[in-house]
């Protein structure tokens, strides 16, 4: 049990936005808890494949054990991993590699959101951040899986905070799109086949001209807006799409 004033945890902590965030946690001395498939070279880990369910069930045992008895003041969630293959056309992919896509990113966000809130003490400020995309809006050719799950995670989110606001207590939750990030993820896109991925192209020259965010700096605009305001919207957006040839 940590006796840190702040815990966060952090799924996917081990690579891209999700390393830098947990190197940018703007609370001292904050415990950060690396929650993936594989372990942190220096953070507290919670081994978890988030396309398993049966992982789902052990992240909210360590969850409600933490939790359960937590002494800090601020404990914060941040659901920043996704499952990135397959990137394909529907129907022509794998199915049991799409089944897998879709418990990642599109069930795994909520089963474990919701476990973090059930299981947080009523009596200290309760965080929960939802790293999002543009592709919860925008149609990207090869990633109908992951843009629904977007699309499920945002209005989830405007769900619960519509909630939370029936209820007193200091808690709080939001999603955020990023942007464009210099990440693995971003440049497993750009190599994606045109036919497959019309973005392919913008993505190759945005990195080329280097016009897009380094994890580095997208963590921090991240952590700026967190806790949100009485205005902050439920969906935050910190950038702009990459735009295929054309629009």
């Amino acid at each position: 049990m940590s006796t840190a004033e702040t815990t966060v945890w952090i799924t996917g902590a081990t690579s891209g936005i999700g390393a830098a965030l947990a190197e940018t946690v703007p609370y001292p001395g904050a415990h950060v808890i690396n929650i993936a498939r594989r372990p942190h070279p220096t953070l507290e880990s919670v081994r978890a494949d988030l396309s398993e369910p049966a992982d789902w069930d052990a992240v909210a045992e360590h969850l409600a054990t933490e939790l359960g008895n937590f002494n800090g003041r601020r404990a914060v969630f941040v659901n920043n991993a996704f499952v990135q293959d397959p990137v394909g056309l529907i129907g022509e992919v794998d199915p049991v590699a799409y089944r897998r896509h879709v418990l990642a990113n599109a069930a795994a966000p909520l089963i474990l959101g919701e476990a973090f809130l059930r299981n947080a003490p009523t009596d200290v400020e309760v965080g929960l951040v939802m790293i999002s995309s543009a592709a919860a809006r925008v149609p990207f050719a090869g990633r109908a899986g992951y843009g629904a799950g977007k699309a499920a995670m945002e209005q989830w989110v405007r769900t619960v905070r519509a909630e939370l606001a029936q209820r007193p207590g200091n808690r709080w939750v939001v999603a955020i799109r990023p942007g464009a990030v210099d990440t693995p993820s971003l440049r497993a896109d750009a190599s994606v086949d045109v036919s497959i991925n019309p973005l392919a192209p913008s993505i190759r020259q945005a990195l080329a001209d280097g016009i897009v965010d380094s994890p580095e700096l997208a963590a921090r605009r991240i952590w700026d807006v967190v806790p949100p305001g009485p205005e902050t919207p439920a969906v935050v957006l910190l950038g702009e799409m990459i735009a295929p040839p054309g629009r």
